[in-house]
């Protein structure tokens, strides 16, 4: 009979983890490819600025992986809501133009 640990994660459990982070630095990469891309239409300050936000959340993703593997996901979530709303704050406020 299969007895359960109680000192580490299951199989299950652990796949789902693997999955998640997996889903995180996918997500991750495509908030990167927008952030790349966004010097159509923010000026280079900005893309400097953003690129730096999206490596520190790189290594804020590294640092969640090994500790809450199920959080990671909120990393790159959060990363692309804020290029979102820098971009859109520039074009109201700032004037960025496509």
């Amino acid at each position: 009979m299969h007895s359960a640990r109680t000192d580490g994660p299951s199989g299950l459990r652990r796949v789902l983890s693997v999955i998640a982070v997996v889903l995180a630095w996918a997500l991750h990469l495509v908030v990167g490819w927008f952030t790349a891309a966004s010097g159509l239409v923010a000026p280079l300050w900005a893309i400097v600025v953003l690129i730096g936000l999206w490596l520190a959340a790189v290594l804020l993703l590294v640092r969640t992986a090994r500790r809450k593997p199920f959080m990671t996901p909120l990393v790159p979530i959060t990363n692309g809501l804020l290029w979102w709303g820098a971009i859109t704050a520039g074009r109201a406020w700032l004037g960025w133009t496509p």
